[in-house]
């Protein structure tokens, strides 16, 4: 690995988060169970570690009784500039189904065109791109 990794302890909602990103960002999904990984301290069916591998890596697991679970505050996933415009706008009203619009994907008064938008898993996205030559 080249780059820290995005690692987010979910409440009980790993597999269908995960999935969720998998279906919007393509990727390889890998989700490993807690009967997987011989594991006791939860429900057997319970996301011991998964990782979504692609052109958005991220990882996570279903978060232990009494363990914190994802709360962003001050932090986006930084989605600048990473695929074509039309690819970007995608990725944005995917991740906005049931989610919350913070900032509409739009062209803004310094040039560029961004948005952000909090999806339904608590993920903040901040996603844009600079005006094509």
């Amino acid at each position: 690995m080249t780059a820290p990794q995005i690692y987010v302890s979910f409440p009980g909602t790993a597999r269908e988060a995960l999935s969720f990103y998998a279906e919007i960002f393509g990727g390889e999904l890998s989700l490993h169970s807690h009967e997987d990984f011989g594991r006791t301290d939860g429900t057997p069916d319970a996301i011991a570690h998964g990782v979504l591998d692609g052109v958005v890596a991220l990882a996570g697991s279903d978060a232990g009784p009494g363990d914190a679970t994802v709360r962003f505050e001050g932090v986006m996933l930084s989605l600048l500039g990473t695929a074509e415009p039309h690819v970007l706008h995608e990725w944005f009203d995917k991740l906005s189904v049931d989610g919350r619009v913070v900032d509409p994907l739009a062209p803004k008064p310094w040039g560029a065109s961004d948005g952000q938008v909090i999806d339904r898993h608590g993920l903040h996205w901040l996603i844009g791109y600079e005006p094509q030559q």
